[in-house]
């Protein structure tokens, strides 16, 4: 048995077509896979810590060979419990709206939060950077525009070339994505590309 933690970044809810693309493949996903476990992480409902001076202190205290204190020690248990949460899934589904050509704020606060040396990577002289992750992810995108290769808008696009360099960063490297746009558009247009979309996701969750 395998542990999904689904991820939501939208605060849209049951009008999000991220969200719904996602749903769609949770439906397929645990049909085919009857005894996993699907945790579900809503960043909009989360309390997640400020990553102020004191975690700042922390990081900087390992990434040179020493060690939290005080203060620092309490601030890095909170950032530790919630990389905890996030390491023990042995597979990811995220559902990642456009925002102003990248990610939701929150899915960037949790990033940071939990992007940590120790952690999610780690750093050697001699190797440089490494991750410390493993996992297969589904990143379900959803964006109001068109910013395929070819459409003349390609540079605007921050949003899926981000998300997918951090995953790469700290260790994952088997990602798979579906793409719900444009979700601007004539009705009809937007109910199709929805469905494409929805399809996609259900196959995809089929063997994932």
């Amino acid at each position: 048995m395998a542990t999904l933690l689904y991820i939501e970044a939208s605060p849209r809810k049951d009008r999000s077509h991220s969200i719904r693309t996602a749903q769609a493949f949770l439906e397929s996903y645990t049909t085919e896979n009857p005894g996993d476990t699907v945790d579900t992480l809503d960043l909009w409902s989360e309390t997640l810590p400020a990553f102020d001076g004191e975690m700042i202190n922390a990081k900087y205290s390992l990434m040179h060979g020493g060690s939290p204190s005080g203060d620092e020690q309490t601030a890095w248990a909170e950032v530790t419990g919630i990389f905890r949460r996030f390491e023990a899934a042995d597979k990811y589904l995220f559902s990642v709206p456009m925002w102003n050509f990248s990610i939701p704020y929150v899915l960037k606060h949790y990033i940071d939060v939990i992007t940590q040396p120790g952690l999610a990577w780690s750093f050697s002289p001699e190797t440089g950077y490494s991750g410390l992750v493993d996992g297969r992810v589904a990143a379900i995108y959803s964006s109001a525009g068109v910013y395929h290769e070819g459409s003349g808008a390609e540079a605007f696009d921050q949003q899926k070339p981000y998300f997918e360099a951090w995953l790469a960063f700290i260790g994952i490297s088997d990602v798979s994505r579906v793409v719900c746009a444009p979700m601007l558009g004539a009705p009809d247009d937007v109910a199709k590309a929805e469905a494409e979309a929805i399809t996609a996701a259900k196959e995809l969750a089929a063997t994932f």
